[in-house]
């Protein structure tokens, strides 16, 4: 078994880091490691559907996928994350209880009734401070798990607060859970990083052959390029989404009522619809013609509007305001 304690706290560089170990390196691994703010997507949900597009753009929040499935969870440095990679049996991998157990028996030795809860959660007094998932490649699984140490949790909500009347799809939808923070529940006081080792302190004595692994030069390089080419695009944290209707009314000072209609398919708008009761000087089907093959992200939405005067298709409406519209 290798513990290999992690120190950099980009999310891209992480969740690229956990596929690596995955699939590159042979042993078993047990990985502690924290992300700067971030929102993190389970691999078959819908990204746009599940955070708050204007907080996350305000706060330059990044929003990566995961590997694994479930729901969407936000993280900052208040949030330590665990990872085990085993190889084993096909039939007897997927296995929830055996990799959250050590975290019960940790907290059971500090005083806290921790319990593990449903499909894949752990709780305090009926109060979620972990959530879990997994993945399966070939005859190894790969099991992470949240755990909310001392997390802001108005960050959390806000983050994650997407309005749910704005898409219809068949991604996984995250459900809204009540949290706690594990720092409320200690007894002796102690920051992150001091409950990390005690993890790691406890793995150690569970697994005696255990030896700390430190990432050679070697496996940053072939991380950071996972990163280029998978974890850092938006291909695969936002295109990779199913296909999904947006739908959105935008209620303007000056321009009346806008609603927007559209269909994505693989990230790509293929139609949209413009509806409303806003005065125009030229056929908004321009419009909808221009957006149809952009993908659906600002920057792609921008460049296929560039070249139209907005006033003439929307009175008294500007560009900035139209493109609230379309996220």
């Amino acid at each position: 078994m290798l513990i290999i304690r992690r120190h950099n706290t980009d999310p891209y560089f992480n969740l690229a880091t956990e596929e690596y170990v995955l699939k590159e390196i042979a042993e078993d691994s047990f990985m502690l490691w924290r992300n700067s703010p971030c929102i993190i997507v389970g691999k078959h949900q819908n990204t746009l559907a599940e955070i708050n597009i204007e907080y996350i753009k305000h706060n330059n929040i990044p929003v990566v996928r995961r590997l694994s499935g479930g729901g969407a969870v936000f993280h900052d440095l208040g949030n330590l994350n665990f990872t085990f990679i085993q190889s084993g049996k096909a039939d007897l991998l997927v296995d929830f209880r055996k990799f959250t157990q050590p975290i019960l028996d940790i907290l059971m030795k500090m005083g806290i009734n921790a319990s593990f809860e449903g499909r894949n959660d752990l709780t305090i007094d009926g109060k979620k401070f972990s959530g879990n998932a997994e993945h399966i490649w070939k005859t190894r699984v790969l099991h992470h798990g949240t755990l909310l140490f001392s997390s802001k949790m108005t960050d959390l909500s806000q983050a994650l607060n997407a309005d749910p009347l704005k898409f219809q799809d068949k991604a996984v939808k995250s459900v809204r859970s009540r949290v706690t923070n594990i720092s409320e529940h200690l007894k002796t006081s102690m920051d992150v990083l001091e409950f990390a080792d005690l993890i790691q302190n406890h793995i150690l004595e569970m697994y005696p052959e255990a030896r700390i692994y430190e990432l050679s030069e070697e496996d940053h390089d072939k991380i950071h390029e996972l990163v280029r080419k998978k974890y850092g695009t938006w291909e695969w944290n936002f295109g990779y989404s199913p296909n999904y209707n947006f739908k959105k009314v935008l209620r303007t000072a000056n321009s009346g009522t806008i609603e927007f209609d559209m269909d994505v398919q693989n990230g790509i708008i293929l139609n949209v619809k413009i509806f409303g009761d806003y005065f125009s000087k030229l056929d908004t089907e321009d419009i909808e013609s221009a957006l149809a093959g952009a993908t659906h992200e600002e920057t792609s939405v921008r460049k296929a509007l560039a070249e139209f005067n907005l006033n003439d298709y929307f009175t008294n409406l500007e560009m900035d305001e139209f493109i609230q519209g379309l996220f």
